[in-house]
């Protein structure tokens, strides 16, 4: 038996005093998948039974007339401007600031660490509250005046970009540590300073080094803002504006099925966006070109 056991390690294979045990690991995976399959997708099958399901039946009306419920498409219209605006903002501040630090300034990498860190420690609502004071302070001046003009513009754009403003504070941490990873594994100052030496601009090294690099960094960071301030209810709802999150509070002591169904559409349209940046995130550049 020895001799035996010994002969089929030798080939590559299993002891059998090992395969009850394989056998019985083989059962633990499914068994852990359904329970979390259970867990995550229990309560979305649960809401959407009562999202369709009165007492008369079952019906989708909820669904069939989402679109017609008041003031609706406006308030989805400001939360993706919202978005769109963080994300475009957000990036545009960090990715040139970070590989700033990275390639010249290594020193100063704690203090932007911690710097970044602050919109954990300091709860959103003491953020809007102090963001109040100064509105208060800047509607008080003359609106013929520099200030005056400038909160005008701020509190009345079309998407409010007092709001975007403070959205791109709150997602500074989530955007930092996607980037930051990026820049840690990407061997980015070799590329950079190849692109310098043969006399590259450094618009032309961000937009076709850095950026190409770091397109899964950047793209996660994208993902985690839009998510985080399509759902954003605290601040909007201080500062009376009526963004997506805000209305369905709103609105759901009318229609409990709709804001149900609005809610599960919303997380529809969440797994729509992160699955095309995973898309793109994917994608390899040199794959496409040898396919063109």
């Amino acid at each position: 038996m020895v001799a035996i056991d010994a002969t089929t390690q030798a080939l590559g294979g299993r002891p059998a005093a090992d395969r009850p045990r394989a056998r019985r690991g083989g059962w633990f995976r499914p068994i852990v998948l359904s329970v979390a399959a259970i867990y995550f997708i229990g309560p979305l099958l649960a809401a959407f039974w009562f999202s369709i399901h009165n007492s008369l039946g079952v019906n989708f009306h909820a669904y069939t007339g989402m679109f017609d419920a008041p003031g609706l498409l406006d308030a989805l219209a400001m939360s993706l401007g919202l978005s769109v605006v963080t994300v475009a903002v957000s990036l545009a501040l960090l990715v040139p600031t970070m590989l700033l630090v990275h390639l010249r300034f290594p020193r100063v990498r704690p203090v932007v660490e911690v710097l970044s860190l602050f919109p954990l420690a300091v709860p959103p609502i003491v953020v809007v509250v102090g963001v109040s004071k100064v509105i208060a302070w800047g509607t008080s001046a003359d609106p013929l005046s520099f200030t005056g003009q400038l909160f005008n513009q701020l509190l009345n754009s079309h998407p409010p970009m007092i709001l975007a403003l403070e959205y791109v504070i709150l997602v500074l941490p989530f955007g930092y540590r996607s980037i930051d990873a990026g820049l840690r594994t990407s061997g980015i100052t070799t590329l950079v300073e190849a692109a310098s030496n043969l006399g590259a601009s450094w618009l032309s090294i961000l937009w076709r080094v850095v950026l190409p690099t770091l397109r899964t960094a950047v793209l996660t960071a994208a993902i985690l803002a839009f998510a985080l301030v399509f759902g954003e209810f605290t601040m909007a709802s201080i500062l009376q504006y009526q963004t997506f999150a805000v209305w369905l509070l709103q609105f759901q002591n009318n229609d409990g099925q709709l804001s149900v169904a609005l809610a599960l559409m919303s997380l529809l349209l969440t797994w729509v966006v992160l699955m095309v940046f995973t898309a793109i995130a994917g994608r390899d550049p040199s794959t496409r070109k040898a396919q063109a």
